[in-house]
């Protein structure tokens, strides 16, 4: 079938794309890769489920800009991993995918492959994959993405281990209804209002079983008993950040909980973002402040599941094309030295 250029309106439509299916038997994940992934997925649904005790850190750059310096960032993550295994579980962040407020700037390796050049989708999408096969190749760490577009998500389903919804995206309903055909934990966070219902009723959508189109297709879902909530703070009416990982919101947070049909109360505290007032170096201070309220009430270390870090190997950010290898490009991150730091002193508490 040709796919002829046409235009409706005000869309232009370019070429069509291949098919995640297309994709992934184009460059498929390794065999060895795949028995990896079933294991790391059972170990980290354990930790959702309560099963273990064990504590997700959800690790890297604000996003995935730069194959190398990525693979090289994950593979400095896989060595920590190897001394804090007993007590945590690092899912690298490889965010391929960057909303961004205003619509304007770098919006991620799907869109620009280089971030000084146009965008280009289709090589953009095999970027992506790569990079995702590369890092878990090299470490054996499956890796959290973003789902900025539902339809993007069977281009990575065999590969990831843990799917973020940002505060944009959880009141959409087709984050919601995609959501609850993953077999892997998504994280919802709670919107930019820091309006808490909004974050809970996205995980009670995300719960239970729908029908919708997805793709051209009529499809059918179970569920995701693994969708739960992610607090990375809020703005208020006058564009003021507001966070929301204090002792007494996590207790807010478990009461709303208690009084909603969810299986698997489970949070995330992402630690950056509005938490931080994009102060990256507060991160650190903020999920020790996180991990101390998880040792003074049992009712919020049960609750408490992991921490969301942005750092890459130099700390702070750039713009696009300031040439300083494994600094971010959008939001500041930590740097390395002081990421290895944090990962050792959370794995000290109990």
């Amino acid at each position: 079938m040709v796919y002829k250029r046409y235009n409706i309106m005000s869309f232009q439509f370019m070429h069509k794309l291949p098919t995640p299916e297309y994709i992934r038997e184009e460059y498929p994940l390794p065999e060895e890769l795949m028995k990896v992934k079933e294991q790391r997925d059972a170990e980290i649904r354990d930790v959702i489920t309560g099963k273990s005790n064990k504590f997700l850190v959800i690790i890297g750059p604000c996003s995935a800009d730069n194959e190398d310096s990525v693979c090289d960032y994950v593979n400095r993550l896989a060595k920590v991993n190897e001394k804090v295994s007993d007590k945590l579980i690092l899912i690298p962040r490889i965010y391929t995918n960057k909303p961004r407020t205003t619509g304007e700037g770098y919006k991620g390796i799907v869109h620009q492959p280089d971030p000084e050049k146009k965008p280009d989708f289709l090589a953009g999408l095999i970027a992506m994959r790569k990079m995702h096969i590369r890092a878990f190749s090299e470490t054996g760490l499956s890796a959290a993405d973003e789902m900025l577009y539902p339809e993007n998500w069977g281009y990575l389903s065999d590969i990831l281990s843990y799917v973020a919804i940002g505060a944009r995206s959880v009141e959409d309903q087709q984050h919601r209804l995609t959501v609850s055909g993953f077999d892997i934990p998504a994280g919802m966070k709670n919107p930019t209002s820091g309006d808490l219902s909004v974050m809970l009723n996205g995980v009670y959508a995300a719960q239970h079983p729908h029908h919708f189109i997805y793709r051209g297709w009529a499809v059918r879902t179970s569920g995701n008993e693994l969708a739960h909530t992610v607090l990375r703070g809020a703005n208020n009416k006058h564009g003021q950040n507001l966070p929301n990982y204090h002792y007494e919101d996590l207790n807010l947070l478990l009461d709303m909980y208690n009084k909603m049909d969810l299986v698997n109360p489970a949070a995330v505290i992402d630690s950056n973002h509005s938490n931080s007032n994009k102060q990256f170096e507060q991160q650190i201070r903020i999920v020790k402040e996180v991990m101390h309220s998880r040792k003074l009430n049992p009712d919020i270390h049960k609750l408490v599941k992991g921490v969301m870090i942005e750092s890459y190997i130099e700390e702070g950010c750039q713009k696009v094309g300031g040439g300083v290898y494994g600094k971010s490009i959008t939001d500041p991150c930590l740097g390395w030295n002081d990421t290895e730091k944090l990962i050792y002193d959370i794995a000290e508490y109990d």
